[in-house]
């Protein structure tokens, strides 16, 4: 059985590094992430095998770790992607402004867009 659990632990390793060339090459931010994700969960899952077949309880800790930080990476991503900046306003500079939503609290006549 022990066998079986590392044959599988390399195979696993061995999609994860096929995922890294698609972090590497990746055409988009999203796309990367995934692959990202993708190697997290590919790491968690080849160390719990490793740790499985070997008795090693060091590599469930570990792996434990690696998927709290996968997800915080995901996370962050999230947090980056959904910025918002100030954007001028066109149109008048009449009183209607101040009732605004989209008008800024200073009143210099920007919203915030989001991109």
């Amino acid at each position: 059985m022990p066998d079986f659990l590392l044959v599988s632990a390399v195979l696993v390793l061995v999609t994860v590094a096929l995922g890294l060339v698609s972090i590497l090459r990746g055409p988009g931010n999203a796309k990367r992430m995934m692959a990202a994700q993708l190697l997290g969960s590919g790491g968690v899952a080849a160390l719990l095998l490793f740790g499985t077949a070997s008795a090693t309880d060091g590599a469930v800790d570990v792996a434990l770790t690696l998927a709290v930080l996968s997800a915080f990476a995901s996370i962050a991503f999230v947090k980056k992607g959904t910025t918002r900046e100030l954007a001028p306003v066109s149109g008048d500079d009449s009183d209607d402004d101040a009732q605004d939503p989209l008008v800024g609290a200073d009143g210099t006549g920007a919203r915030q867009v989001q991109r």
